[in-house]
């Protein structure tokens, strides 16, 4: 089944549309962009070039369906999602399933067991998940009690309206359905943009929505261009909320539109993350004897490199929350280098069709010679390449005149395939090198040697970034503390990308601005409205009132109100502040006092 799948996707002639107010229609003014496979340098699709006009379109569209929506219970939101979570997941009928995670191997490069264990897996829990949780959401109510304050405050939340939802191409599905399904059961219409380098899942979850009933407009794809088509997205008027996923300089670009517009923006940007590795993880040993202590150090030490290794080069390392910053106590650096480096030598690198391939390619060719031109600057920088450090010896190099014909590839994968060997770099200084600071996005870690806890937490903190962490340590005081001094936004001990879609999911400093996860996705796709419900009509008290005045009821007799002084309403409310028998004693006065 999967060579009939990938002969299918592979023609030439296939084509990905927008999926625009129910229907797949291509871009208005007719112009295309080629999808480039990364594991064969061949075109497997087109896709529509869309400007403005088309994501007026859409927009118009999302208007239309959102005020239907917004009027549908959240039971009924909620089986919508669930109706095309168990198309896809439905074993008895595995076109869907089967078709998303093709679509993730052969735009992205990833190997297809990844997308089938890993990417469509969890598009599926989080339409699950988000279906539940949304249903099971309580308004915030509170009483406020004291002196003339005897009321209720309720907290409505109500749709944003149409809003726009911009994802990478790392894990286009993943990504996409992390924000498709809060939005949704918030009661929004939705404006996605694709990476165009990524694009075909989306159109094909866009279908699936309409084929499990959704409103024709309900769910919008428009592909294109950033500058073209996501930056009409963003600076539309009628879109009231942006969630964006990708670089730290296209993000900085959306939240100067959003803030110009005062719209919300949610943004999950770059990381450079630290995973660190503390000795007494793998030498404290208690009563064991020697032999047995080294015995029992020696698999701690291969144990934990093997998930740093994981860590570092899941999805050849496109993954923002790798940890490509490796951080290991002095006193077992070298042990532990020397076993990692072992690990990482072992991860196949090939056809993304292949059952036993570790990392296919990286997303494009462009990519790869971004990833290349960091390797590069690592050597110029002082550093050692201890493993890789450039593509396979089966590849085609970039520059054909300087280089020689390469060795037959393994398996199907292509020579000209954008692959690259995990690299893993010495000796650089974690301050000041460009290669240690900067995002690589790709299977590319550097290691660097610290003494004390204090310089560990200084290592890892020395950079733009803030997205998360990894800590490795027997000694729970210490994971407590070294995690609160952390400039992050997460941090896994013992463990890395453990989810749990309840909680935060967020960075800080140059990773991002706003939460996503759990009730964090639910807040940031509706706005929050208070609504004050008195108990009882009293009048609400003065600036500067006394305590007898502010606790006085509000009574209202015809002959203090013939006396409305000819200031007004405003001087009438100062004088119902007064105690009532102090009142009537200024009216007898006023009385008396005329002629």
């Amino acid at each position: 089944p999967n060579l009939r799948w990938v002969r299918c996707f592979s023609r030439p002639a296939a084509v990905v549309k927008n999926f625009i107010g129910g229907e797949s229609v291509s871009a208005l003014g007719g112009e295309t962009i080629d999808n480039i496979n990364p594991a064969t340098g061949q075109t497997i699709s087109t896709i529509p070039r869309s400007k403005s006009e088309d994501v007026h379109k859409a927009v118009e569209a999302a208007a239309k369906a959102q005020v239907e929506w917004a009027a549908v219970s959240l039971a009924d939101r909620a089986n919508l999602l669930m109706r095309v979570a168990e198309a896809i997941s439905d074993p008895d009928r595995p076109a869907l399933f089967d078709s998303l995670a093709l679509a993730e191997s052969l735009d992205c490069g990833k190997p297809l067991s990844l997308s089938r264990s890993v990417d469509v897996p969890r598009a599926v829990s989080n339409l699950k998940f988000f279906a539940g949780h949304a249903q099971h959401q309580a308004a915030a109510y509170h009483r406020t009690d004291g002196a003339n304050q005897n009321a209720v405050n309720l907290t409505e939340r109500s749709p944003l309206g149409v809003v726009g939802l911009v994802t990478p191409w790392n894990l286009p599905l993943y990504l996409l359905t992390w924000k498709v399904a809060p939005a949704l059961m918030m009661g929004n219409a939705i404006v996605a943009k694709p990476s165009e380098v990524t694009p075909t899942s989306a159109s094909l979850l866009a279908q699936a929505f309409h084929d499990a009933g959704a409103p024709k407009g309900l769910f919008n794809v428009v592909h294109g261009l950033g500058a073209e088509c996501g930056a009409a997205i963003v600076n539309h008027e009628t879109v009231k909320g942006i969630s964006f996923t990708g670089g730290t300089a296209t993000g900085r670009i959306v939240a100067q539109a959003a803030a110009g517009r005062f719209i919300k923006a949610s943004l999950e940007l770059g990381g450079k993350n630290a995973t660190v590795v503390f000795a007494d993880k793998v030498r404290q040993m208690g009563d064991l004897s020697s032999q047995n202590q080294g015995d029992e150090s020696k698999r701690r030490v291969e144990e934990v490199a093997r998930a740093v290794c994981r860590a570092a080069f899941l999805n050849s390392g496109q993954v923002c929350l790798c940890g490509s910053r490796i951080l290991v106590q002095e006193e077992i650096f070298d042990e532990f280098v020397k076993a990692l480096v072992e690990c990482t030598e072992k991860l196949k690198v090939g056809d993304p069709f292949d059952s036993s391939t570790d990392l296919g390619p990286v997303s494009s060719h462009a990519h790869r010679d971004k990833v290349q031109s960091y390797i590069d600057l690592a050597r110029e920088e002082g550093g050692l390449a201890l493993c890789g450090g450039g593509q396979p010896d089966w590849c085609s190099p970039p520059d054909q005149n300087q280089a020689p014909e390469p060795s037959p590839p393994p398996g199907n994968a292509s020579p000209h395939g954008a692959f690259l060997l995990p690299t893993l770099v010495t000796g650089l200084d974690p301050y000041t090198s460009r290669a240690a600071t900067e995002e690589v996005f790709g299977p590319f870690a550097t290691i660097h040697p610290f003494a004390t806890e204090e310089e560990a937490i200084s290592i890892a903190n020395a950079t733009p970034y803030g997205l998360c962490a990894s800590v490795w340590t027997s000694d729970l005081e210490r994971a407590h503390r070294v995690s609160s001094k952390l400039d992050v936004g997460m941090v896994w001990v013992n463990t890395w990308l453990h989810r749990d879609l309840r909680t935060a999911f967020g960075g800080v400093k140059a990773s991002g601005l706003g939460r996503e996860g759990g009730n964090y996705s639910l807040d940031f796709f509706s706005e929050a409205k208070n609504v004050c419900i008195g108990l009882e009509l009293t009048a609400p008290p003065m600036p500067g009132s006394t305590k007898e005045s502010s606790t006085a009821p509000l009574h209202v007799d015809k002959s203090v109100v013939g006396a409305i002084p000819k200031g007004g309403l405003t001087s009438f409310w100062r004088l119902m502040r007064k105690p009532t028998k102090q009142l009537y004693a200024e009216v007898d006065n006023e009385k008396k006092m005329k002629p």
